[in-house]
């Protein structure tokens, strides 16, 4: 089974390939010839030509936008790492299906389709009470979009006492990533984001960012849910301790993610596999879908200019994942929430950035003369 898993995904590695130049040399053609001064309109313009390189097409649609988003709890809370108990995974998940959270908001402002998967929530998922004023098909889909349970476990063990998860589960977890790529792919969608929700998480990102990147896991964790001084100081320890019973071998990116990574992380390692394959690019949101971007992107080097950087959270550690795959973020707005929610605000600037593209006169169409 385990290298049955470990083919397909590497044959979706294998289909990663380099950015298409033709395309990018069209588009920026196509751009230059707008009434405007060459490269007037900056990083807008960057994305069009970013755009057709990951997908090789010089008109590249994004009129149809998801957002992932991954949910997994994680047995380091038991070492005091967060402000909040285990028990708000399983309700904020409820709180995404019923349409309620941040992400569901910002989704909606920009067209995108909530897929909320439940790979790893150690409780069971609170019922959703139905809105008697919400019109809705019952048998429809949720108001906060779609929901798949493909929990693999109850949640990770304590990484401060032993691997996180088997390295089967971690597989387990990409290839669950892979496969709702595989439904996006179906449904025609142009444009993914990702986000995540796992009380802990944070803590797993700072682990997998200080191995990954090499730098002490003082740098590189944060506050997460805003936790206090002496919080931060047990969650450096735990991260250190973890490293320390670990000695994770970035060489073998899957072992560094099942020794202290997350089963939602896992997922979101997935669908930028997935996706970039599939030639759609990928919206990054915070500092825990930077961590999985560190993962897969040791799994696939040919990954890292096929994804956007939304924003750059109040995390520490964020900025030194994106210094380390070379990212520059669209937005700096001290975001920290995760779920998504900035990968939702930039998916914004990707639709303004195509209708630039499309919608403004050229110097032939509108008479304007060019430069001399």
């Amino acid at each position: 089974m385990t290298a049955g898993k470990r083919r397909r995904l590497d044959e979706a590695i294998a289909r990663i390939g380099p950015l298409d130049t033709a395309a990018m040399d069209a588009a920026a053609a196509r751009l230059d010839r707008l009434t405007k001064p060459p490269g007037s309109l900056g990083r807008l313009e960057a994305l069009v030509i970013q755009l057709a390189g990951v997908t090789g097409r010089p008109d590249a649609r994004v009129d149809r936008r998801a957002i992932v988003v991954a949910a997994a709890d994680h047995g380091v809370t038991r070492q005091g790492v967060s402000a909040y108990p285990a028990e708000v995974t399983p309700q904020m998940v409820a709180n995404f299906i019923a349409g309620g959270a941040a992400i569901n908001v910002l989704a909606a402002q920009v067209g995108a389709l909530v897929t909320v998967v439940d790979v790893g929530v150690a409780s069971p998922i609170p019922e959703v009470p139905a809105d008697p004023a919400d019109p809705a098909d019952p048998a429809g889909p949720p108001p906060g979009g779609r929901f798949v349970d493909a929990r693999i476990r109850a949640g990770t063990a304590d990484m401060t006492q032993g691997p996180a998860m088997t390295r089967d589960e971690a597989l387990r977890a990409i290839i669950v990533g892979l496969e709702i790529v595989d439904e996006l792919v179906a449904d025609g969608v142009d444009l993914v984001g990702v986000g995540e929700m796992g009380i802990g998480n944070t803590t797993a990102a700072s682990a997998l960012t200080a191995a990954f990147t090499g730098v002490a896991a003082e740098r590189v964790t944060g506050r997460g849910t805003g936790i206090d001084d002496a919080g931060r100081a047990r969650k450096v320890a735990a991260v250190e301790a973890a490293l320390r019973m670990n000695d994770p071998d970035t060489a073998d990116p899957i072992g560094t993610l099942a020794a202290v990574g997350g089963l939602e992380i896992g997922v979101l390692v997935g669908v930028m596999i997935g996706a970039a394959g599939a030639g759609i690019p990928v919206v990054l949101d915070g500092f825990i879908t930077g961590s999985a971007a560190l993962v897969a992107c040791a799994l696939a080097p040919a990954l890292d200019p096929r994804l956007i950087a939304a924003h750059r959270s109040a995390e520490p550690g964020h900025a030194v994942v994106l210094r380390h795959l070379g990212l520059q973020p669209l937005l700096d707005l001290d975001l920290r929430l995760g779920e998504g929610t900035g990968a939702a605000l930039a998916m914004g600037l990707l639709v303004a950035a195509v209708r630039i593209r499309d919608e403004m006169a050229t110097f032939e169409s509108a008479a304007v003369s060019g430069p001399s």
